[in-house]
């Protein structure tokens, strides 16, 4: 807090109201509901859910609202109120192979059961700024997607079409009951990759976009190829007393990415592909290639590659990529460190005139060593 700035608590309170008539904006427009932006500015809201590891599109809506679409600012509120909701259950398992899709794309087969899904992507767009949409709704709406016969038919991953030959390494649930960073703050290094994950799911979409940008370009010796990814709605499900059955209790909406990437194997084990994980709240698919891609990274050590790159350094990355602990950090710069400073410039100017002192010895070796810069009332704090 600044306690030196004049007024106190009152010029807080005025810099709140500062800030609400700054976030309001021209009174003469129509104030901006938290519907329009869960409804029209959808992917902003799924980034703010994946890194407050809390998915509630309204509530993430409401904070993208109230920090003037700050998404790092949302996040925090988000994750915030979520320290605050108790945990009723725990659900079981999803299973994205039931997933209801809304897209569903592979960079490694053309024709795939199920097959391709576009969705709504911006893959195809000209990347040209629509000046029809500030018409402010006097332009006509965009005609309806045309909706052919809907499959609601789950599609297994792609991957186990690999699977199926022996070609990609195979994954197993050991049914351990993994390490939940929500509770407990890990411990590194991290060596369980389910931690990894996690921390990697909450983790900043820019960072992580970096770091796997990184490996592409040959900071880790990565060559992917997107296996599959697809988005849609999956069912939470709970275990209840009296029930035989698991019993649904709603839907999220999740973005999944399976890479496949280099050979691996051994002297005992033939060569084979490996994998890289990522899964984000929401349409977010850019979050969850990213994600895979730092996966794949950081999993050198356990498939006995050597770690050249930035991405690959477990420590470096799992510390540095939550948004809201960078944030908090940096910003904390701009609290008072009025002793620190004045520490810091004492220890300065005893230096300079230390520094002064042993030039003057340097010019005059005769012995002195008298000080050419004495302190000045201009130096004196």
């Amino acid at each position: 807090m600044y306690v030196a700035v004049k007024g106190g608590e009152r010029a807080i309170d005025n810099a709140h109201r500062l800030l609400a008539h700054q976030r309001r904006g021209d009174r003469c427009a129509p104030a901006v509901t938290t519907d329009q932006l869960r409804d029209q500015l959808g992917l902003a809201v799924a980034r703010i859910m994946s890194e407050a590891s809390l998915f509630d599109p309204d509530l993430a809506a409401l904070a993208l609202k109230q920090a003037s679409g700050d998404s790092v600012e949302a996040a925090f509120l988000l994750r915030a109120y979520r320290t605050t909701l108790p945990r009723l259950a725990d659900s079981r398992p999803i299973d994205t192979g039931s997933m209801r899709l809304h897209r569903r794309i592979s960079a490694i087969y053309k024709d795939i059961p199920g097959g391709q899904r576009l969705g709504p992507t911006y893959d195809y767009t000209h990347r040209l700024l629509d000046f029809m949409l500030m018409a402010d709704g006097e332009a006509a709406a965009p005609p309806p997607p045309e909706t052919g016969e809907h499959d609601d038919t789950a599609c297994p991953s792609i991957l186990e079409l690999l699977d199926h030959e022996g070609l990609i390494e195979r994954e197993t649930d050991d049914g351990s009951t993994p390490f939940d960073i929500t509770r407990d703050p890990p411990d590194f290094p991290v060596t369980e990759r389910a931690t990894r994950l996690q921390m990697l799911a909450r983790a900043d979409e820019g960072y992580l976009l970096a770091l796997g940008y990184s490996t592409q370009r040959g900071y880790g010796r990565n060559h992917p190829f997107a296996g599959e990814i697809r988005i849609g709605a999956v069912e939470i499900e709970l275990d209840l007393d009296d029930f035989d059955d698991p019993v649904c209790i709603g839907e999220i909406t999740l973005t999944e990415c399976q890479m496949v990437n280099q050979f691996t194997g051994s002297a005992a084990q033939a060569p084979r592909f490996t994998r890289g994980y990522g899964l984000a709240f929401g349409h977010n698919e850019r979050k969850a290639m990213a994600m895979s891609l730092v996966d794949r990274a950081l999993r050198c050590g356990e498939l006995g590659e050597e770690a050249v790159g930035p991405a690959q350094d477990g420590e470096f990355v799992l510390a540095h990529g939550d948004s809201i602990d960078a944030s908090g950090f940096v910003s904390h710069l701009k609290l008072p460190h009025y002793v620190d400073f004045q520490a810091e410039m004492e220890l300065l100017r005893r230096l300079r005139r230390e520094h002064a002192a042993r030039r003057q010895r340097d010019v005059d070796p005769s012995g002195d060593v008298s000080d050419p810069h004495p302190q000045t009332t201009e130096d004196a704090p």
